[in-house]
């Protein structure tokens, strides 16, 4: 499978699929290409029905051209001090910040929900926030006003007294049970059909096989969130290391 840029030829081969009403999936495969590289290549270029091969091209060279030029040089060039590949994580952060526009966020609200979750320190100032965003500090405020008003962000003051952007893992837990609650309400007026239209009408029995679904899918979803719950706040170590085996003790020596 290729890796690196798209080429101008492979854009264009994007939107002929993307007119022709190809999946994602299905432009990727033509092109021997992952299918998030699509999807990233589209949804950051206007989206399925307004993404161009030649303005998508050139925004990606514009974008390239300001990579090189705000790149640190001479002694402030450290090449990789903490392991990482700086493209590889600046790709991530995009396909990242993509997901959540795709979950319906705006785009610099994504950004800054990404920025927020992908720094090793857990939390950011709006200084901080500007200057690795490359944005305005009233972007940043506006941004983290809409993000706090929907529970994803919140604030703290440091020692120093300034103020601190931070991510609640718990969030992630709130939104599962959310809507779990959400298909609540669905089940609910799904039955409220069966009674209207009777119980033995075929639209009746097919609102109760979807409150029947609704229900098991609803209390699956609670059961899990409960129980996963304390892995939002493992430490790495306890994440990330391997469960032993079902009868598998250690023995002297291994």
């Amino acid at each position: 499978m290729p890796g690196g840029r798209l080429t101008q030829q492979e854009r264009q081969q994007i939107a002929v699929g993307l007119a022709d009403g190809l999946a994602y999936a299905e432009i990727a495969r033509g092109l021997d290409r992952p299918t998030s590289t699509i999807t990233r290549e589209v949804m950051r270029n206007g989206g399925p029905t307004a993404y161009r091969a030649d303005l998508a091209h050139r925004a990606t060279e514009r974008r390239a051209h300001r990579r090189r030029q705000a790149a640190p040089r001479g002694p402030q060039e450290s090449p990789q001090a903490d392991g990482r590949d700086a493209e590889a994580v600046r790709e991530y952060e995009e396909a990242f910040t993509t997901l959540f526009m795709r979950q319906g966020l705006p785009k610099m609200m994504s950004r800054v929900l990404t920025c927020l979750y992908t720094t090793d320190a857990g939390s950011l100032t709006a200084s901080e926030l500007v200057q690795r965003l490359q944005v305005s500090p009233a972007s940043i405020s506006k941004a983290i006003t809409f993000l706090e008003s929907q529970g994803l962000v919140r604030r703290e003051r440091d020692e120093r007294r300034r103020e601190r952007y931070l991510v609640d893992n718990d969030v992630w837990y709130q939104g599962m049970i959310a809507a779990a609650q959400a298909n609540v309400e669905l089940a609910e007026t799904a039955r409220q059909g069966v009674r209207i239209l009777g119980p033995d009408t075929p639209a009746a029995a097919r609102l109760e096989n979807i409150a029947r679904f609704v229900d098991f899918v609803t209390e699956s979803l609670t059961r899990a969130a409960e129980q996963a719950r304390e892995i939002l706040f493992a430490k790495p170590e306890a994440a990330t290391k391997p469960e032993a085996a079902p009868g598998d003790t250690a023995r002297p020596g291994r």
